[in-house]
């Protein structure tokens, strides 16, 4: 029972260490009762099920609102809602009830402290392959200055690793373990060697985004449409016109729960059109696109300052029930999108020439995979335009938790990240993740911001996820070892 508790405890200071409650400095310590357990408990079939249960817990409290987004905008209703949410979370805990199988057998070892710190990464970092990703542990750490000096070398996995060292340790001396385990924190010492945060700064170029705040249950008519079209633009105009001091040459519009079908709507490119040709600027937008084949895509086009259309990029990572329904739940619910049948995935990263420079945009959800995000950076990206639509999740902490996403995408390769969200949040990030504009929730609106194109790549923009698989050797080695021993 102690050690079923002190497993439930982990799981719950998790979902601490996050948006709702945000209570970072938890971070470091959060699964140190946890791995108390797993030393404790002999039995693997037990170590796996305490493990599975802390899982449970972390992804109920930390993704309550996919419940809300299931049952409103998927129309399964409260109960088969919840039902399925719960399958979620019993599938998604199955990766921490893994860790907490192998931990126990880490734990026991001198090198405990290594061991378990790479197995927790190299279990987090399958998060996405295995169907879907959020938070890995380090993004608790996107406010902590010392700890985000490891984002641009390692990624989000390296602060990962960080606190869970931190965590073993606290577990050993628990424990009563000797001191001497305890020296492998030693190495923590050389954080403040590393470069510091590159200092917060208003930016060198100016952007224009757009936060329409359009409703998820509009039912639309092509007066509808043209009116939301037609004060998207005025918007837009307004906000650009009023700084002639540094003209913006970005305007970037969100990915929004709209008919808008640039290829196919000759109104809606008439007003993009305009806009460029006035503002003198370039348009990013997204869209609707499809397939030969009649498929849609989901998709974001650039439009240059003379109104013609520079580039497309079509969404490579789709979202699970919002723009397909995964198998075996095609029986039990449709996806989230109204569009017909299911969305078809983007096949490559998309590089833009602007002027003299170049930029990415990815879409909505594709901020959770820290590997993707980087292509966009090492194909010569210099600033990275993220837009979304979080509308789906209400007026849930799921908002905040996706900006603390992006946020840790532009530290770990020193990008300006311009964000626009159809009703929030809306902002403009700087190279360090620090949050330097942002729009309030549920408002229609326009930021002027500033931004700095930069050509620099860091070690995780050149090499991914090398610490992450680096991790994953280190695991198994030290697991092939206890077994040789």
């Amino acid at each position: 029972m102690l050690n079923l508790l002190l497993s439930l405890a982990s799981g719950g200071l998790l979902i601490l260490c996050f948006p709702r409650f945000n209570i970072a400095w938890l971070a470091p310590f959060a699964l140190a009762p946890m791995l108390v357990a797993m030393a404790r408990e002999h039995r693997p079939g037990r170590r796996f099920l305490l493990g599975w249960s802390a899982g449970v817990v972390y992804w109920f409290g930390v993704c309550y609102w996919i419940q809300f987004v299931l049952a409103f905008h998927g129309g399964m209703g409260d109960v088969v809602g919840w039902l399925v949410f719960l399958l979620f979370c019993v599938a998604k805990a199955l990766h921490m009830g893994v860790f907490g199988l192998l931990a126990g057998i880490l734990m026991r070892r001198w090198w405990a402290i290594p061991a378990v710190s790479a197995l927790w990464v190299a279990v987090e970092v399958t998060h996405g392959p295995l169907g879907f990703a959020w938070l890995a542990l380090g993004n608790a750490g996107i406010d902590m200055g010392i700890p985000m000096r490891l984002a641009p070398y390692t990624g989000v996995y390296g602060l990962s690793f960080l606190f869970l060292m931190m965590a073993a340790a606290m577990a050993l001396a628990v424990l009563r373990r000797p001191r001497l385990e305890l020296l492998w924190l030693g190495p923590v010492a050389g954080l403040l060697l590393l470069p510091s945060l590159p200092p917060a700064g208003p930016g060198h170029d100016a952007a224009v985004l757009v936060q329409p705040n359009i409703s998820e249950t509009e039912q639309w008519d092509l007066e509808k449409l043209g009116n939301t079209e037609r004060r998207m633009a005025a918007l837009t105009l307004q906000s650009a016109m009023e700084h002639p001091e540094l003209q913006p040459s970005l305007l970037v519009w969100p990915e929004a729960p709209a008919p808008f079908y640039y290829a196919e709507d000759a109104r809606l490119r008439n007003y993009i059109e305009a806009v460029t040709r006035a503002a003198h600027a370039y348009l990013l937008t997204g869209e609707v696109s499809h397939t030969p084949q009649g498929a849609p895509l989901n998709s974001a086009v650039l439009v240059s300052p003379a109104g013609n259309l520079v580039s497309k990029y079509d969404k490579v990572n789709l979202v699970p029930f919002g723009e397909f329904v995964p198998w075996p739940f095609g029986w039990l619910t449709q996806k989230i999108s109204t569009e017909a049948g299911d969305f078809a995935a983007g096949k490559r990263v998309v590089v833009s020439a602007v002027d003299a420079h170049q930029i990415g945009a990815f879409i909505c959800y594709e901020s959770v995979f820290p590997n993707f995000v980087r292509q966009f950076a090492d194909h010569g990206a210099e600033v990275l335009l993220n837009i979304s639509n979080d509308g789906w999740f209400g007026q849930s902490a799921a908002r905040r938790q996706h900006l603390s996403l992006v946020r840790m995408r532009a530290a770990e390769n020193r990008r300006w990240i311009l964000r626009a969200a159809n009703d929030g949040i809306t902002a403009a990030i700087d190279p360090a993740g620090r949050v330097r504009q942002m729009l309030p929730p549920y408002v229609e609106a326009a930021a002027y911001t500033g931004f700095t194109y930069i050509a620099q790549k860091t070690p995780y923009t050149r090499f991914g996820d090398w610490f992450a698989f680096l991790s994953a050797s280190i695991a198994i080695l030290c697991l092939v070892a206890d077994r040789a021993a």
